[in-house]
């Protein structure tokens, strides 16, 4: 396979050993494919004293099978099952001139029958996907998920999996899944727009249908987008020189393979960094405000169950370290929130960030006179 390009410094550049044998090597032999070695054999032998029929032998055993004829009985060696799944891409060496040693790493274990035809369908399938265009590459990465990961673990994920889209079901049928859509498309969906200074815009989906409202503001939501203003501009003061200070720190101490790869790791760091700015605002208001806006119990449970979903799945799925922390952002800023609700009252008169108020005027005592 083509060897993958060696990540540098990219200020001091290549070694001098490096730079040699560039030099040496024409400009085409660079992307030539190259001998790689693997690391480890895993060999694994069914233990299972199992007696099969003859005449509806299993497909996917049979080809693993080697039969012996004793007498009357057909008897089949121990069956021997060489697992090709474990052979990761990113575990191979590359064999050169220099290489004079290289190490081999062999397991042998036992497998019960079943999951010997687990990992053979397994096996066929992950090959199968090349067949239909996946690069090797893509299948590489199909393939940790399953080698990488507890099987009891992984299939914990897909019952998740499978609950979280039964929820977004019923959740869909509440009018609840379009929340996610409507902070993705305008920001926040009760974002107030101002016309010169004491006009409004709200916009509320009714379905996929929008309509719009004005009004004045009143005094609180005066006050919500002042303290929202603020906390943006002091966030702002801290993440720009951390975006910048952590570019420059990856320069000088991380390796890349070019120029391009470094710009675009500081600017999907920088695109993390403002995912997680624009989620404090609103801890931020509650502070100020010291309350918090009334929250219907099923928005609350899929807030949280949307907020702990992608922490199964940062845990199977093979990304970058950025990427993996960035899936904990919303687990941050929601534990502080319980914490705030646990700490302030409940404030129905507030609009939430879903653009519902659940009291329109505030509950007065009875006048003594």
């Amino acid at each position: 396979m083509v060897p993958k390009p060696e990540e540098i410094n990219l200020l001091t550049g290549e070694s001098d050993t490096q730079q040699i044998e560039a030099e040496k090597k024409p400009t085409s032999a660079l992307d030539e494919p190259v001998s790689h070695w693997r690391p480890r054999l895993a060999l694994n032998v069914m233990a299972d004293n199992f007696v099969f029929d003859g005449s509806s032998l299993p497909a996917d055993v049979h080809r693993y099978m080697k039969m012996i004829q004793l007498g009357k009985t057909v008897h089949y060696l121990p069956i021997l099952f060489i697992d090709q799944l474990s052979n990761r891409v990113k575990d191979l060496m590359v064999i050169n001139r220099s290489t004079t040693e290289l190490p081999l790493t062999v397991s042998y274990d036992k497998v019960s029958l079943g999951r010997l035809r687990f990992w053979i369908h397994m096996q066929d399938a992950v090959y199968s996907l090349q067949q239909f265009g996946f690069s090797e590459k893509d299948a590489d990465e199909v393939k940790g998920i399953f080698v990488d990961t507890n099987l009891y673990f992984l299939a914990l994920t897909f019952f998740v999996a499978a609950f979280h889209l039964l929820f977004d079901f019923l959740a869909f049928k509440n009018d609840i899944s379009f929340w996610k859509k409507k902070k993705s498309m305008i920001g926040m969906s009760t974002k107030l727009w101002k016309v010169k200074k004491a006009l409004k815009m709200t916009i509320f989906w009714r379905g996929l249908m929008p309509e719009f409202q004005f009004g004045t503001y009143s005094e609180s939501e005066r006050k919500t987008e002042e303290y929202d203003t603020q906390a943006m501009k002091y966030l702002s003061y801290l993440l720009y020189p951390l975006c910048v200070g952590g570019a420059v720190y990856s320069l000088l101490n991380i390796k890349y393979k070019s120029w391009y790869s470094w710009l675009i790791n500081s600017f999907v760091n920088g695109v993390y960094a403002f995912g997680f700015l624009f989620m404090l605002p609103q801890l931020f208001v509650n502070y100020k405000l010291k309350s918090v806006a009334h929250l219907p119990w099923k928005a609350f449970t899929y807030k949280a169950f949307n907020t702990f979903i992608d922490d199964v799945f940062a845990f199977i799925i093979t990304m970058p370290t950025s990427h993996r922390l960035a899936c904990f952002r919303d687990d941050v800023v929601f534990l502080v929130y319980l914490y705030q609700r646990w700490l302030y009252p409940v404030d129905k008169r507030r609009v939430n960030e879903f653009g519902e108020s659940y009291e329109e005027k505030a509950t007065r005592a009875p006048h003594t006179d």
